[in-house]
């Protein structure tokens, strides 16, 4: 055979091993595989036979039979996170209990409990509108009163996704007490992503009734999420409530939130400030939250 004709060979010979090569590269792109029971896998995905897939995982290597699988997607780009998957954060909507200016998208919603007699269920209508209602059950305990609250919510989202901003109130009511109402009317601008953000507040008291009217001063809001890992966020919430002349008083707070799967637990402490305290308080806090949809 000819030199010439050797070469050609040769050069076939690495054009197949190429276009292998590269083939091969397409299916070991990282995919995230979606059972019917809820589960999320996420790895490189290779078909065995028409019944199975084979998913390459971080802890090993599992095989599920397709009728087993729901969806076999390829994650966004701001899901991957220094190569590993970070699913998108289901809590971005509130710190501890403050709202951000992220709301909840269409059909998401979330139960928070805070030290089992606090409880509140948000849902998102629309992209653009949340409400939530809680209540402190104190009628289990024979109670004539019971405390409940509501909580709607609009918000819109900066175009380049780096933020997003709120109006709302907040309204209290005792059920089968008085028929006058407190709450607060406020507003929110989070500066940063779903996961990496600042949230600055305003806000005004208001009373209804013959006596009713908005508060002289405002109450400011500074709270912040970072998050740390695909578990872990830090988190805080700190108001300033302006009483009028030099009277001021507010909370500050820091603490971390754990983020499971169907599950997400905060902790951490509250620190009144101002007014005539002469001694560092802190108030725990525990929370926590279940997603739905």
């Amino acid at each position: 055979m000819s030199i010439f004709k050797w070469s050609i060979l040769i050069s076939g010979i690495f054009l197949g091993f190429s276009n292998l090569a590269s083939s091969q590269n397409k299916s070991d792109t990282v995919r995230i595989v979606e059972t019917k029971d809820g589960n999320n896998y996420v790895g490189t995905v290779k078909y065995l036979q028409d019944s199975l897939v084979e998913i390459t995982t971080n802890l090993g290597v599992l095989t599920i039979p397709k009728r087993m699988i729901r969806s076999i997607t390829l994650p966004k780009k701001e899901e991957m996170v220094k190569g590993e998957f970070w699913p998108e954060n289901p809590h971005s909507s509130r710190h501890f209990w403050g709202p951000s200016g992220y709301g909840l998208r269409k059909g998401e919603g979330y139960y928070q409990n805070i030290w089992v007699f606090f409880n509140q269920a948000s849902y998102g209508f629309t992209d653009h509108f949340t409400l939530g209602v809680g209540v402190v059950p104190l009628f289990l305990f024979a109670s004539e009163v019971t405390p409940f609250w509501v909580t709607p919510k609009v918000n819109f989202q900066y175009r380049n996704g780096k933020g997003a901003y709120s109006a709302g109130t907040i309204l209290f009511g005792l059920a089968g007490g008085s028929n006058e109402f407190a709450g607060i009317l406020y507003g929110t601008n989070t500066f940063g992503t779903r996961d990496r953000q600042l949230t600055l507040g305003l806000g005004y008291g208001y009373l209804t009734g013959d006596d009713g009217g908005f508060a002289n001063y405002p109450t400011v809001s500074v709270s912040g999420m970072i998050r740390t890992s695909r578990r872990w966020a830090f988190i805080t919430e700190n108001y300033l409530i302006a009483a009028g002349g030099d009277t001021n008083i507010g909370f500050i707070s820091g603490g971390a939130r754990f983020m499971a799967r169907h599950l997400a637990i905060d902790f951490g402490g509250f620190i009144p400030i101002g007014g005539e305290l002469d001694r560092i308080i802190i108030l725990p806090w525990l929370g926590i939250a279940v997603p739905f949809r």
